[in-house]
């Protein structure tokens, strides 16, 4: 006979002390840390604890005895729940220091190489509806909340039309209002459930892989344009189009009206027909008397307002004259290399997807730039010596990889092109550090600016300037 698990226990009366990774908080009880989700440091809770290694542990608040003096009032019905936003409960203030201290731990604890002082975080302008693209998801097993489930209330509608459930493939949360994105987001997204609710569209089954509504994606930009991308599983031609008639007589002000029939397993549309029921199939975006053409399935950076900041600090770092030839790695739709093209002599971007590149020399047709070269293809294999001796020795290499940071034959590339300044762009300062130990056999660190592209998340986007020694 199976032992039984032994219930973990619960701990009382305990304050948390500081904020940890992936928006969760820390207390420490006899040595062992203990992370807890949605709570603030000088919160008193009683915990029950989920998970337990030897040096550390997991719980959830199950009461709370005194609340931080710091802390805010959640402003979104979802907190808890959704996800996301998990630290809406402290001040914006305390967010950007703890994004602040998070990145100088990680480059000094992990990186181990020399640091110059890092400079003040750059706040966002809007801390809400700063998101310029969502993507909502389908569902007929709506998540219940405790509440609802302890409400004894039958639901018999249990369609959804919101966020996954993290962790959870198969549920989704019904969301009714999110500060993510301009509220034209939220008034479509509420008019298509409640239309598709109303003439018995089927609402996706994950689990099973049936109905017909599968996810809603909508792209806003700072010009004022919409773009609503409706995807279906399957076509029914009838409801399809009675479905995307009602959205555009609704909703006069979407500009790109846009639909994808997607059988296949898995949400992403990247290898899927986008096809166009009304007004053009892309919005532009602007950024310093710039255009930038964004289709459905384009990359650009989701903080409109904020990019433009990130972006003039990468084109301050990399201290351009007009004379340089500058290597863009992970350049996705050329966003950064056409920013920095009228200051330098050439532009060199490289980035694997094909239809990015495609984005990318689009672009600079669109603004009459005549000084770039796109390429496409897995990073380490294009960037070679070989490349290298053919397309020139850059100056000045500008780096934007993914959260995984840059694979070391690109960094082995880069010490071999040796070029002037490196300007890294990182998502993630852990793998940055990382890679900053790297390069330090050539390079020095001389600049630091963190950015906050995403409030009341604990994400933050770090801007290192290396230098050859």
């Amino acid at each position: 006979m199976s032992k039984k698990k032994k219930p973990l226990p619960v701990l009382e009366s305990v304050t948390i002390t500081d904020v940890a990774a992936e928006g969760k908080a820390l207390a420490k009880i006899d040595g062992l840390a203990v992370f807890v989700p949605y709570t603030v440091p000088g919160d008193v809770v009683d915990i029950q604890l989920t998970r337990k290694k030897n040096s550390y542990a997991e719980g959830k608040v199950i009461a709370f005895h005194s609340f931080a003096p710091q802390r805010e009032e959640a402003f979104c019905e979802h907190f808890g729940v959704c996800g996301g936003c998990k630290w809406q409960i402290l001040p914006y203030e305390e967010q950007l220091r703890y994004k602040q201290k998070q990145v100088f731990d990680h480059l000094s604890r992990i990186g181990k190489i020399e640091l110059p002082d890092i400079s003040p975080i750059l706040g966002a302008p809007e801390t809400t509806f700063y998101r310029n693209k969502l993507e909502f998801t389908f569902s007929n097993k709506r998540w219940l909340t405790e509440q609802e489930i302890n409400s004894g209330t039958s639901f018999d509608n249990m369609n959804a039309l919101g966020f996954h459930i993290p962790g959870m493939f198969d549920k989704v949360l019904d969301i009714r209002k999110c500060w993510l994105q301009d509220d034209i987001s939220n008034r479509i997204r509420n008019a298509v459930r409640e239309f598709c609710i109303q003439n018995d569209y089927p609402f996706f089954d994950l689990r099973n892989q049936e109905g017909l509504m599968r996810t809603l994606i909508v792209r806003t930009s700072s010009t004022g344009e919409v773009m609503l991308t409706v995807v279906f599983f399957r076509e029914e031609k009838e409801k399809r189009e009675k479905l995307l008639a009602f959205i555009a007589e609704k909703f006069p002000q979407i500009t790109a009206l846009l639909y994808i029939i997607n059988g296949k397993a898995n949400d992403t549309i990247t290898d899927q027909e986008v096809l166009t029921w009304a007004g053009r199939d892309f919005i532009f975006e602007e950024m310093d008397g710039l255009r930038f053409k964004i289709g459905p399935k384009s990359f650009y950076q989701t903080n409109s307002r904020q990019a433009h900041n990130l972006y003039k600090t990468v084109r301050d770092f990399a201290q351009l004259s007009g004379e340089e030839w500058v290597y863009d790695l992970y350049t996705g739709t050329g966003t950064i290399a056409n920013f920095v093209a009228a200051q330098a002599q050439k532009v060199i971007g490289i980035e694997y997807v094909e239809d990015a590149i495609e984005d990318a020399k689009e672009n600079s047709r669109i603004n009459n730039i005549g000084n770039t070269l796109f390429f496409a293809g897995d990073m380490k294999d294009v960037l070679t010596a070989d490349f290298i001796e053919k397309h020139g020795r850059p100056d000045v290499v500008i780096t934007d990889p993914p959260r995984a940071g840059m694979h070391d034959d690109v960094i082995e590339a880069i010490l071999l092109a040796e070029p002037k300044r490196v300007v890294y762009v990182s998502c993630n300062p852990a793998t940055q550090a990382r890679d900053l130990s790297l390069l330090d056999v050539k390079y020095r660190v001389v600049r630091v600016q963190p950015v906050d592209m995403f409030p009341h998340t604990h994400h933050v986007e770090n801007v290192a300037l290396l230098e050859k020694r």
